[in-house]
């Protein structure tokens, strides 16, 4: 598929045929990580499993000698029961 890179307002963009949206299992509206290589732009299709960031990429910040203590929030408050 050949494409253009067009001017949208202050940003420029490249239309995408629908089969080849499809052959990459994306749709209208998908996030995508575009990152340039070797000269060439390449677009990654970031896989979301809850919200905006994937569980796997949260825990691997957890600090290796972590461990969890409990918290004392203190009383309840208003018509908070315990």
């Amino acid at each position: 598929m050949l494409a253009k890179v067009q001017k949208w307002g202050n940003s420029q963009g490249v239309r995408l045929a629908k089969p080849v949206l499809a052959q990459a299992h994306l749709g209208v509206g998908e996030a995508v990580e575009v990152v340039a290589r070797d000269g060439a732009i390449v677009l990654l299709p970031v896989r979301r499993v809850r919200g905006r960031v994937r569980l796997a990429s949260l825990v691997a910040r957890i600090p290796p000698d972590y461990r969890a203590r409990e918290v004392d929030w203190g009383g309840p408050r208003g018509r908070e029961t315990w």
